[in-house]
């Protein structure tokens, strides 16, 4: 993993609130009927995922109190590969999201046994930085959550507070190259002064990207980020996912199967906690190997 240093921390800033600190925190195959989703392989995805494995997960079980909501997931997730998360709501996917940058740490009731590795190192040994690992695995929320603060202040606060700037040119130079990398440069170079939370949603949202990427991350977690979103703020949006991918790992869970077809390399189908599938993007939504997974993408449950 890349080492940050984490020395240079800022003082306490109060107008940023600790929710916002987060984001630097077999079975017998039947007959295929047609998918639900109409699978374009004229704009799915074509790029040749290296065979790199970046994160994986082994026996990960996560309870909350009692309940054990995800049940003994293994995965692997390939260096910049697009995989969604997709299921009925309540399955389990957005909760597995959160194990991969400890977020889950954040609830009192929840705890997580298993092992979840960033590079073969284990990111729930106790002597880790968790701080140092949320900015090495960034997460994008479902709804944009920007600082109340400036434009330019939002995107540089990361590398401020990890000390990745040497000076105010090295600053300036970051949240330039972040919003340019978060298509959204050209929309607010002229007003970097104004505060952020003036934005558009979708602008917001792009907004969150830049400031997630400013910090070098090699993983980008995204929880529906287009769920609070127009088609064409939407539309934006997954443009900038397939663009970010030839540099970052990204994990999308998404409602949308639809939107999963089009930026997403591989799905992981999820069911009541269990992770019943993941194939190709186009496999699961054109020949799934598990009835459950066929049943959800043609929309007789879910």
């Amino acid at each position: 993993m890349n080492t940050i240093n984490t020395t240079n921390s800022l003082e306490k800033d109060n107008t940023v609130t600790s929710e916002q600190l987060q984001f630097t925190g077999a079975e017998t195959q039947s007959k295929r009927q047609g998918s639900f989703v109409s699978f374009d392989t004229q704009t799915a995805p074509k790029k040749d995922v290296k065979n790199t494995i970046k994160l994986s997960t082994s026996d990960v079980h996560v309870y909350y109190g009692e309940s054990e909501a995800i049940k003994g997931i293994d995965l692997e997730i390939y260096e910049n590969e697009v995989i969604a998360f997709i299921g009925p709501s309540g399955c389990g996917k957005s909760t597995f999201l959160r194990t991969l940058n400890r977020m889950n740490d954040t609830i009192d009731s929840c705890r997580v046994t298993g092992k979840v590795l960033l590079d073969n190192q284990d990111i729930y040994d106790p002597n880790l930085d968790v701080v140092l690992l949320r900015a090495q695995v960034g997460m994008v929320f479902q709804k944009p959550n920007p600082f109340p603060k400036s434009i330019f202040e939002n995107v540089a606060y990361g590398p401020k507070l990890h000390g990745l700037a040497r000076d105010k040119y090295d600053l300036e130079e970051i949240v330039e190259n972040s919003l340019h990398k978060a298509g959204l440069w050209d929309e607010v170079k002229d007003r970097l002064n104004q505060p952020g939370t003036g934005l558009s949603g979708g602008q917001q949202q792009r907004l969150c990207i830049a400031r997630t990427i400013a910090v070098s991350p090699e993983v980008i977690l995204m929880d529906e980020p287009c769920s609070a979103l127009d088609p064409i703020a939407t539309a934006k949006v997954e443009e900038l996912i397939s663009e970010l991918s030839t540099q970052y790992t990204i994990a999308i869970v998404t409602h949308s199967m639809q939107q999963a077809a089009r930026v997403s390399d591989r799905t992981a189908y999820f069911h009541l906690g269990d992770l019943i599938e993941v194939n190709s993007t186009e496999k699961v939504f054109t020949q799934p190997d598990h009835q459950l997974t066929e049943a959800y993408i043609t929309g007789r449950f879910g």
